[in-house]
């Protein structure tokens, strides 16, 4: 007490006082740095087994961007937005929201911060992949899912998303469609359905018409109700009523609305509402794959509508039936989006080396004379005798030559295809094999999609470069000479699939799984950590 009352007195006191408040701050000083030092040293070790991680701290000399004082928007703005996946779809336990919270609140040493903030990071890229690209890579669903989703750069992504508003950043990063915000509002309703218990029992009948009466009936009645088909009622006999909502269930499933609950749309009508809430998720997905402009005017194929059109700034313009693949190995339609480039009037039909040989070559050993539509055409683009030719001599894989059908009448492609350069050899054509599309399900092709209106189908395209559209394409089509006519504005084709989809006005549309590639994805989706949830309300 002493030594320490001597030193603070006298007249050099004020300057001894000095003295040891620069040492406390330096002491203090020193502190600080060990604290940052901990800190960054933390952030190199947690970020070091994710190379885009650890070069986006390292350019930035390993500065917080969660866990300082002035970051507490940008952690209420991740945790906020990863409360939303489950709205998305999206499988919420993979971001682990409740323990990066607990992480966040309980980071109190500077090594406790630099584990946080690395995985703060690391849940930010997975949910902004998930949400703006999708879940799942489609590659690994199926190979006929012919997409590669949007993937954002991560590095990048971080870079951006360090230098904007969190959460308008966060707002920007689902697909933007008016798709999408429906099948997110349908998702909901369903959500609420089946927190309601679903849509009552399962109709305990194969078959019911117009006319009978009994319980059946009644649970077919109360089904629909449930489903927002009919207005309530009391009637126990299929009456006017119940065969209108028979109709409208129909229209809004791709069956044949004949008003009648034959086995095929009471198999539809007994599907549980989690079914249609997996299709919804599954279709989120899916749209997500494809976050990308699709161009103000472009062909839309859905292949499980068995439908192609033209869409006009959000607008369908043109419609008409199509027969898709069938449903075999090699002979599925895939999915993939191109650019059409032109049409080709009177075309000649390049049979494809799979069906040439797999089908055409067994015909050709037995008779030489098959299949006499079709001219025999060595590599040099020579048409050869067939009665040169001894075709059991040849496989599969040794067979030499191609074959061709000239332009004409019964042209397996029809008078006019439109094309879109692509590696799949798929393409759109006329078909002289008209009555298949007045079938319910049309999954008859080799892949190539039928249309059953082409001609109309060319009249639209060709309305924004001809004055006369009509009589353009008819002149040349009189000629029967094969005609390649150049699109002057180059068109974007989508061939998607989606077995629930939607409309600016009226009912959420499903269709079946031709191909089973929806319960795929949802498998995948569930494994992933997707879930259905089912709310009140």
């Amino acid at each position: 007490m002493v030594a320490a009352f001597r030193f603070f007195s006298g007249p050099s006191a004020a300057l001894r006082v000095l003295v040891l408040t620069v040492a406390a701050l330096v002491a203090l000083a020193g502190g600080a740095r060990a604290e940052v030092m901990a800190f960054k040293q933390a952030v190199a070790e947690a970020a070091a087994r994710d190379t885009v991680l650890s070069e986006f701290y390292r350019t930035r000399n390993y500065e917080p961007l969660w866990t300082s004082g002035r970051d507490r928007g940008r952690r209420q703005a991740l945790i906020k937005a990863l409360d939303t996946a489950g709205d998305h779809g999206l499988p919420e336990t993979r971001y682990k929201r409740d323990a990066l919270e607990e992480m966040f609140r309980a980071a109190k040493s500077p090594r406790d911060r630099g584990r946080v903030e690395v995985e703060a990071s690391r849940v930010f890229l997975q949910f902004a992949q998930d949400l703006q690209s999708g879940v799942l890579d489609p590659a690994q669903i199926t190979r006929d899912i012919k997409r590669k989703p949007p993937r954002r750069d991560r590095l990048k992504q971080l870079v951006a998303f360090s230098k904007s508003s969190p959460r308008a950043y966060f707002r920007q990063l689902a697909p933007k469609t008016p798709e999408y915000n429906r099948l997110m509002a349908e998702k909901l309703n369903l959500e609420k359905q089946l927190g309601r218990g679903g849509w009552g029992a399962p109709v305990q009948a194969k078959s019911l018409k117009p006319g009978q009466s009994g319980g059946a009936v009644v649970q077919l009645r109360d089904r629909l109700i449930a489903m927002g088909y009919m207005k309530r009622s009391a009637t126990q006999t299929y009456d006017g009523n119940l065969q209108k909502a028979v109709q409208q269930f129909q229209l809004a499933h791709g069956l044949s609305p004949d008003g009648v609950a034959g086995a095929g749309t009471m198999a539809e009508i007994n599907q549980p509402v989690d079914k249609r809430l997996g299709q919804v998720i599954v279709a989120m997905e899916r749209e997500r794959w494809m976050n990308t402009d699709r161009g103000k005017r472009h062909v839309l194929v859905n292949i499980t509508d068995f439908h192609a059109q033209i869409v006009d700034n959000g607008k369908v313009t043109f419609r008409t039936r199509s027969v898709v693949g069938k449903n075999a190995d090699e002979q599925r339609t895939p999915e993939f989006s191109d650019v059409m480039e032109h049409m080709i009037i009177n075309p000649t039909w390049n049979v494809p080396r799979s069906i040439a040989t797999k089908e055409y070559l067994p015909l050709l050993k037995r008779n030489p004379n098959a299949v006499r539509h079709l001219r025999l055409v060595d590599a040099r683009g020579r048409t050869v005798s067939r009665s040169a030719v001894n075709f059991n001599q040849y496989t599969e894989r040794t067979f030499p030559f191609n074959l061709k059908e000239p332009p004409s009448q019964g042209n397996a492609l029809g008078l006019v295809k439109f094309m879109f350069p692509n590696p799949y050899n798929i393409y759109l054509h006329d078909t002289p094999s008209k009555s298949l599309f007045g079938r319910e399900v049309r999954a008859f092709s080799h892949g190539c999609v039928r249309l059953n209106d082409p001609f109309d189908f060319a009249y639209a395209l060709l309305s924004k470069q001809e004055s006369d559209p009509q009589g353009f394409f008819q002149a040349r089509l009189k000629t029967g000479k094969e005609t390649q006519v150049n699109l002057a504005q180059p068109l974007p084709v989508h061939i998607i699939y989606r077995t629930a989809f939607t409309q600016a006005k009226g009912r959420t549309q499903f269709r079946r799984d031709v191909y089973g590639r929806d319960a795929r994805i949802f498998n995948a989706l569930s494994k992933a950590g997707v879930v259905l949830r089912s709310v009140r309300g």
